[in-house]
C-alpha cells in the first residue's frame, strides 16, 4: 500500500459502533468503493487531540452516530497506516448527517459485521477483538 509521501504511517481512529442491548454493530459503504461496507473510520488530526475525540467526530461524519467512547479495542499497524479502533456506545443516529449521502449504514450482527469487513484485513482484524466477538 502506499505512502503517498509520509515518512511514517497515517494514523487512523476507527468507530466500531455498538448498540449493545441488540448486540449489534453500525456498518457503513465505503465513498471510494459503494459495494464496499467499512466501519466509521478517518484521520486523527492534531485538532482532535486525542484519538477517542477523532474517533466521535469520525462516527459522526461518516455514520451520523452520537455516543460515548467506552472501551479501547486494539492498535493494527499496516507499513502505511495506523489503525486505533475504540468501541462507540451508541446513544443516537442523526437523520442528516456530513456524508449522509454518499453512504449507507446498516446494523448487522457480529459475524455478518466480520463478513462484510473482510476485503479489508485490518478492519476484521479489530472487529474480532471486540467485546461483541464470541468467546472463545
Amino acid at each position: 500500500m502506499s505512502t503517498k509521501g509520509r515518512t511514517t504511517p497515517r494514523v487512523v481512529c476507527c468507530a466500531i459502533p455498538i448498540a449493545r442491548a441488540a448486540g449489534k454493530i453500525l456498518v457503513i459503504t465505503s465513498r471510494k468503493r459503494q459495494d464496499h461496507w467499512v466501519v466509521p473510520k478517518g484521520g486523527w488530526e492534531p485538532s482532535d487531540k486525542v484519538l477517542e475525540n477523532a474517533v466521535l467526530r469520525e462516527a459522526w461524519e461518516e455514520a451520523g452516530v452520537r455516543g460515548t467512547v467506552t472501551r479501547f479495542v486494539t492498535t493494527v499497524s499496516s507499513p502505511s497506516t495506523t489503525y486505533h479502533f475504540y468501541e462507540l456506545d451508541v446513544v443516537s443516529l442523526d437523520a442528516e448527517w456530513p456524508e449522509a449521502k454518499e453512504r449507507t449504514r446498516e446494523w448487522v450482527d457480529f459475524a455478518e459485521a466480520v463478513r462484510r469487513v473482510a476485503w479489508k484485513d485490518e478492519l476484521a482484524q479489530g472487529l474480532r477483538l471486540s467485546s461483541l466477538a464470541p468467546r472463545r
